[in-house]
């Protein structure tokens, strides 16, 4: 089985203010020399067969992202096999 991994991030013209309270508040946990932080989701869709690339791709642009103010990346990431005992 395989899985299909869709990134969808804020494009870099937009303001994310979830990433500027995140950045603001690494300071007070006692990390320094970050210059800025994003936030995004990652969405995974497994397929039964063999990943359908451009089925995601739809997918992403129709449902999973809004286009206008997000971009978003696919990429196939295969699912770790369980070790027989």
């Amino acid at each position: 089985m395989a899985r299909v991994v869709v990134d969808v991030m804020l494009k870099p013209e937009i303001l994310d203010p979830q990433g500027q309270a995140v950045a603001n508040a690494l300071p007070r946990v006692g990390v320094t020399g970050v210059a800025s932080v994003r936030i995004g989701k990652r969405i995974e869709i497994e397929f039964s067969g063999e990943p359908d690339l451009e089925q995601a791709r739809l997918v992403a642009d129709k449902l999973l992202a809004n286009p206008v103010i997000e971009d978003f990346t696919i990429r196939v990431e295969e699912t770790a096999k369980a070790a027989a005992p």
